[in-house]
């Protein structure tokens, strides 16, 4: 099955660039595109993507406030901030709300791909210096557990 991915920003070049390099992964598959936090929260209910890629800066309910209520309603879908606040401020708050990772905007092009692979696999990535990766082992069962380790890229 196809990786389902929402993307959710008001600016259309945005989501066209974003939708441009996730088109580079065949097994990815863009389920929706919205324009606010409404329409994302909404949309997540509806398509149970397997994750959704948020801006902060959106019309009628903010991509935190989205976070905070795809958290809620569908614990499975994990949430990928994207933005151009480039702050201490801004990472701390995208990890408050509940959301596995944080991209700016201005890294997007080169660096959107990696954190991605990271939190689809059941991790956290916050930046080089802040990346919590999900390691898979035998669980009791036979099935995987996952194991969280922090690790620093560098």
């Amino acid at each position: 099955m196809p990786v389902r991915i929402l993307i959710a920003d008001d600016h259309d070049v945005v989501r066209e660039g974003v939708k441009t390099i996730l088109r580079s992964r065949p097994e990815w598959e863009i389920c929706a595109e919205v324009t606010n936090g409404r329409e994302a929260v909404e949309s997540v209910k509806a398509l149970h993507p397997d994750v959704a890629i948020l801006d902060i800066s959106m019309p009628g309910m903010s991509g935190f406030d989205a976070t905070r209520a795809i958290r809620k309603v569908e614990g499975d879908t994990r949430v990928l901030i994207l933005t151009m606040h480039d702050t201490t401020g801004v990472i701390k708050a995208a990890k408050e709300v509940g959301a596995r990772g944080l991209v700016f905007k201005s890294q997007a092009a080169r660096d959107l791909i990696p954190p991605l692979e990271v939190v689809l696999a059941g991790g956290a990535f916050f930046g080089p210096n802040d990346v919590i990766r999900a390691k898979q082992e035998p669980g009791e069962s036979g099935g995987p557990r996952i194991l969280r380790s922090v690790q620093a890229v560098e």
